[in-house]
């Protein structure tokens, strides 16, 4: 205690003795005592403001936790130079695919086979783009991804080189 406070209470202590609470003021604090404690029902607007906070609480969480999943991580989120060797090597593979088709009208039955190539070729890439969003090690996935293109860029050159080798054979044996 402070000291102030027990030098009031030193000084007034007689005056604390005399005087004495009346008896019917005891007699009161035991009635009440005894009495059970009546419980009153929360109101409806209560509990409407409860459900509500409940509510809202709950859409927070939700968006804060589905903020971030939401939005499909792309490769250039991984690594920024995969991203420039995919946008190079499909630029070429499109160059060359006009290319081929424009050579290949010579030889259809050639460029049916190399057609059927790189379909095969595109469809696995697909399928690493799917696996892409959902993949615990994109970095790896990524790189896939850009070899799979680096080894498309690789068919079409091959195919274009033999394409220009069987026209150049037919114009030299006129066949």
């Amino acid at each position: 205690m402070s000291r102030k406070l027990e030098d009031y209470i030193r000084e007034n202590k007689k005056a604390f003795d005399i005087k004495e609470p009346p008896g019917y003021l005891w007699e009161r604090i035991e009635a009440g005592l005894d009495q059970k404690k009546t419980v009153r029902p929360l109101r409806r607007t209560l509990w409407i403001g409860v459900a509500a906070s409940l509510v809202l609480m709950l859409g927070i969480t939700y968006m804060f936790f589905n903020m971030g999943r939401a939005t499909n991580p792309t490769i250039a989120d991984v690594n920024p130079d995969y991203m420039k060797r995919q946008v190079r090597f499909s630029s070429l593979i499109e160059e060359k695919k006009d290319s081929l088709e424009v050579l290949a009208k010579a030889n259809p039955a050639l460029f049916n086979k190399f057609k059927s190539d790189m379909e095969k070729m595109d469809s696995d890439y697909q399928k690493l783009k799917q696996e892409f969003s959902s993949s615990p090690n994109q970095n790896l996935v990524g790189k896939a991804m850009v070899k799979n293109l680096e080894l498309q860029l690789q068919l079409i050159t091959q195919q274009l080189n033999i394409i220009n080798q069987v026209n150049q054979y037919k114009k030299e044996n006129k066949i």
